[in-house]
This record gives structure tokens, sequence and C-alpha cells, in this order.
């Protein structure tokens, strides 16, 4: 079955449409970014999209090594910082174009008041034995970046105070009031150590997000706290039903999720003090296990589309849980392909997923269509680049035709590039399958993976008639398509016939 629909775009048409699907990408525990393959993904993820700004966990952790205690020559315990992991991460990160979106947390074992921790890695969920010690610490790292990087430059760099304090997985008993107790003596440390500074929270997850923010705005009034954002996360799956190793899940309604932002920006909105303010999702994905296989698909690489063609409307920036799946919350996964959050698989495997986010970092102009299946900009030359998906939850074979009428001033040949991830032509997680699942990829098999994992590119002249230049497009499930048009200006080598070089009599 196929569906067709049909625009045709006006000339002086300019919709609103916020795209900020470069500005973070989220990443695991800040510790992995000392291994190969960590950077190694990173630096490839950063060359085919190009972030602004990478948030992970563990910045405080014990793997980072940041906080540490010593006896002096009356017995008595002092702090002292060691910054060097920290250094090379960053240094690491800033090579490749990254600034940090810093997310404090989570408690040095040394400083913490209790023993509960999260995750294989064992990060510290409970607060500090000593907030002044916590102060000093976040000060200290703080004023350790500004002097290596600049204080002008780190001062820009966003601040997030923990990840989910509403679960208490993530913070012990998901105490409310001690979070509260947590972010207003770290506000108020940054604050005094340069106002410039700009911090936010409560990052909270779904299910109990309308009450922490809505408490968190109220504690922030009535201390006179001038909060600079609001985080928080955004998953769109039903609880997972487990086999093995893997989490398997059923995704909402696209739309139906998202009106879960709009509650946020309306409780924001409803504050006098606040309103306005802005709303960071420092977490976003379809599943929020490390291990659902949904996430190598190419169904959700479509409906990342949908999603980053409206997450701008109420927010100011959404970061993808994560670049890569050099990730160990749950422990070192098994196989190259095992429903790992990131946009590309161990091996430096491309999943569908990346080429959505390289597709929307080329959408630079004024939007001239938005609808349920594309978004097309007009860019400064007069040309136009779009993103069309055709999301099928169902499994169903259902092929959409969308057609475009855009209004052009040139009258020549225009040159048509289109470049498609669907389930036949980008699609390695089949491929392995296909392979027969190796757990350990031979160098044949690696190659081949990371060779089909690239969109399948084409192009075609178009002739623009009546001042209209009219596009066809023909999307199979699931499919993830980016074009682009410009007017051709000829060139060539004296004596060199296309025509003749292809002929066949």
């Amino acid at each position: 079955m196929t569906e067709s629909k049909e625009y045709s775009i006006q000339a002086d048409t300019a919709i609103p449409f916020h795209n900020h699907a470069d500005f973070c990408v989220g990443t695991g525990r800040m510790g992995l970014a000392l291994q190969k393959e960590y950077f190694e993904q990173l630096k490839f993820v950063q060359e085919k999209v190009g972030f602004q700004h990478i948030r992970g966990h563990g910045l405080f952790s014990d793997d980072m090594a940041i906080y540490q205690e010593y006896r002096d020559k009356d017995g008595k315990t002092r702090a002292e910082y060691n910054f060097t992991y920290l250094d090379r991460v960053m240094d690491n990160y800033r090579s490749v174009g990254l600034r940090p979106f810093l997310e404090l947390g989570f408690m040095p074992e040394k400083m913490a008041s209790g023993s509960q921790t999260i995750f294989y890695w064992k990060g510290n969920a409970t607060p500090p034995k000593n907030y002044a010690d916590w102060t000093a610490l976040v000060r200290a790292t703080l004023k350790h970046l500004m002097e290596r990087y600049g204080a002008d430059e780190v001062v820009t760099w966003p601040i997030e105070v923990w990840n989910e304090p509403n679960l208490n997985g993530f913070w012990k008993d998901a105490d409310m009031e001690e979070y509260f107790r947590l972010f207003k003596h770290t506000f108020l440390a940054i604050k005094d150590l340069d106002p410039r500074f700009c911090v936010g929270g409560p990052a909270v997850c779904g299910g109990t997000d309308a009450l922490w923010v809505r408490s968190f705005l109220e504690f922030c009034k009535k201390n006179r706290l001038a909060v600079d954002f609001v985080t928080r996360h955004f998953y769109t799956s039903e609880t997972p039903e487990k086999d093995g190793h893997y989490d398997y899940v059923k995704l909402y309604n696209p739309d139906e999720s998202l009106k879960e932002l709009k509650v946020t920006r309306d409780i924001i909105d409803s504050f006098e003090e606040f309103k306005g303010l802005k709303i960071h999702v420092t977490e976003f994905n379809t599943s929020y296990t490390p291990n659902a296989p949904v996430h190598d698909t190419n169904e959700n690489a479509a409906y990342i589309a949908h999603l980053l063609s409206k997450l701008g409307d109420c927010n100011e920036s959404y970061s993808y849980w994560t670049f890569g799946d050099v990730f160990e919350e749950q422990g070192v996964p098994f196989t190259p392909f095992h429903g790992g959050f990131g946009l590309v698989a161990n091996g430096l495997i491309a999943k569908p997923t990346l080429w959505t986010f390289q597709f929307y970092k080329r959408l630079q102009g004024t939007c001239v269509h938005r609808s349920e299946n594309a978004v097309v900009v007009r860019t400064r030359d007069g040309g136009y680049r779009g993103v069309a998906w055709n999301l099928v939850m169902d499994q169903g074979e259902r092929k959409l035709r969308l057609s475009f009428q855009l209004p052009t001033e040139d009258t020549g040949e225009f040159c048509l590039l289109t470049e498609t991830v669907d389930e036949t032509c980008c699609n390695p997680l089949k491929l392995w399958h296909d392979m027969g699942e190796p757990a350990s990829l031979s160098s044949k098999q690696l190659a081949i993976l990371r060779g089909g994992s690239s969109p399948s590119i084409s192009t075609g002249r178009l002739a623009a008639g009546g001042k209209k230049l009219n596009i066809s497009l023909t999307l199979k499930e699931n499919a993830v398509v980016y074009f682009e048009t410009g007017a051709i200006e000829n060139g060539g080598d004296r004596g060199f016939s296309f025509e003749r070089a292809v002929r066949t009599d």
C-alpha cells in the first residue's frame, strides 16, 4: 500500500522551526572517555554530525579520582584534589569541538553519607556527609577549569545539579527536600565563584516530573534562587519486557509523548518569576534501557526524525542519550549490536539514527514546510533542503509518496540529491543478523557492516517550470530521506559528452 501526500509551498512562506538537534549529545560516565574505542566513536560522530556540547554522569565518581583525602602531621583529615583525568577528558572533548554540559555527580565515596550505589560502575547516590566539603569540591573543580581553559570560556558551560533525583536509585529515597538542599548549596557556591555561570535542575525523568518541577520552582521562588534553566529527561517507551540480556519495548505515539514536555512548559510559565525560562532536555531517546534492540533499528531513526521536528517547540535543547555504545551501566556488552543507546555501535558501525541527526544538522535556513512527515527549509542561495520520514510502528509494509511544489526564481535545471536510510539500503542490524549475529567480528565482517551502514545516495536533474520546482519522493517503511536542490551551472571539459559516454547502441 502506498499513501500519497502533496504539498504546494508559497513564495513568502516562513514557518517557525527551532532546530537545536546539534546542541548537545549524551555520554556514559565521564571515566569512559579515557578509553580508545570511546574516543574513536566520539571523533566519528563529531565528523558526521558535529554536536556543540556533551553531557554525562560521573564527574565526581571515584574512577575520575578528583576527590582525595590525606592526614596531615596533626592527624587531621584534609581534602585534596587530583585533576589529572579531568584534564585528559576535557582536552579530548575540546579537541573534537565539544564543550561540556556539566552534570554535578555522583558523590565521591569518601565524601558520601551512605553506601548506596547505582550501576555496574557503582556511582554513589547519597548526599554528602558535609555540604561545606561538597561545595568546596564543586568550587575547586570549576576554578581549576577556569584557570586551564579561561574563565570567559568556562562560564558558558551549562551546569546541571545531579541526575534524576526523583528516582531512589539515583538519589537516596528520592528525597525531594534533601535534593533541594543540595541544589541550594551548590547553586549559591557556583554563583559566588562567578555569577555568570548558568545553573539548573532538577534533572528529573518522567513519572513524578510534574510534581518535582513545580516543587522545585516553588523552592527556588521561596529561597530567591534565580535558577537559569530547568532540566528534565524524556523517554517514550512502555515498561520493557525482559528476555535474557535484552529489553523489548513498545513505543508510545510520539505526539502523545510530546505532551509531557508541554506540561513542563506550562508549569514553568505559570510562575511569573520564571515565565519563559529555558528548558534543557538533558536526556532523550526511545527506550530508557541500554539493552533495547529498538535503538539499533530503522524504526528508531524514523521515530527520532519525528521528535526532532517538534522538540524545539518547547525546549532550548534536547540531548540524545548517547553518542556511542561504549557504555557500561549494566555491564560490558556481549555483542556489537546489543540495543545500546548510541548512535554508533561498537566497531565504529553507524546506526541508522546517526544519519537522522546528520540530516537535521544540515537543515539551516528558513523553514517553509513542517508536517507529520517532513521538514523543508529554503537556503540563502534559493535552494531547498529537507528531511522526510515514514514512521511505521506496526511492522506494516506501507510506502509513502511525498510531492512538493517549491517556488523558485531560477528557470534552468536543478540537481536533486537524495540520501536514503531505510530497512533495505542502510540496515546494519539486519546484515549482522544475516551473518549469524557474531559476537566477535572478523575484519571482513566488520568491513561489510561498516559499508552497509551508510545512506544510499541518488541524484537527478529537474527542470523548473512556471517558477515552480516539483519534487517527488517515495519512502519505504521506516525510511528517513534527506534531499536538497541546487541550480546547475554547467561546466565540463572541451569535447566531453555524458550522453555519448553512456550510450548503449
